[in-house]
């Protein structure tokens, strides 16, 4: 017990909860703008049905052992509401969760899954419309004996998930917004998103073509 007792953390920092809300309102590509790649999660991990809605939470990390999923059972008891269970998963082969894992979680008020693994029971999430963004699926199941990590700085998607980062994910995409940045991104975002709206079509294609006429010319394309 006490060789793993520092493998579950409980207590993870969180942006203010109005500043998590106000991120729901915000497209990935929106975000995408004001970020880096290293914040932006590779092909491979998205929506795992159709018409699946935005999420937005503070990270609540885990990181399994290859076929194993004791962790992730554990988190869905310890996340707090809101908050976006990212996982680690160890492989693809095996599902890190099946459908009674996501129906609690979603009961308990997790607001989705970002899974860098697959799960299966995949019908009964899409039923009970909880968000699961992963690899894919697959019907074989896990073990669930450890070892694993909750709130330690992990892997998914090709990138780094701190816990306490915002999780934005929609079928555009999947930001991981650091959580000490929330704030100043979450500002800038809204500004673009705001003179974006404000914008007309037609203002924009203006203003498009004169820039690519000029660089056209700039780099002799154009006489």
């Amino acid at each position: 017990m006490t060789q793993h007792a520092s493998a579950i953390r409980t207590e993870i920092p969180r942006p203010a909860a109005g500043v998590v809300q106000a991120f729901g309102d915000l497209s990935p590509t929106t975000l995408g703008d004001m970020l880096d790649l290293g914040c932006v999660m590779r092909i491979g991990i998205g929506p795992l049905w159709p018409g699946m809605p935005r999420i937005a939470g503070p990270a609540f990390t885990v990181r399994t052992a290859p076929r194993d999923n004791l962790m992730l059972h554990a988190a869905i008891y310890l996340a707090e509401p809101g908050d976006v269970i990212v996982v680690e998963a160890g492989d693809a082969e095996t599902a890190v969760a099946g459908g009674n894992v996501c129906a609690v979680a979603q009961r308990r008020g997790v607001a989705g899954f970002v899974i860098d693994g697959v799960i299966r029971d995949v019908a009964e999430s899409r039923a009970n419309a909880f968000p699961v963004f992963a690899r894919g699926v697959s019907p074989m199941p896990r073990g669930a004996e450890g070892p694993g990590e909750i709130n330690a700085p992990i892997t998914c998607g090709g990138i780094r998930v701190s816990p306490g980062d915002v999780i934005v994910a929609d079928e555009e995409g999947i930001v991981v917004v650091p959580g000490g940045r929330a704030a100043e991104v979450l500002a800038r975002a809204q500004a673009k998103a705001s003179a974006d709206a404000a914008e007309s079509l037609e203002a924009w294609e203006t203003k498009h073509q004169a820039r690519v006429e000029a660089t056209l010319k700039a780099k002799g394309y154009r006489p």
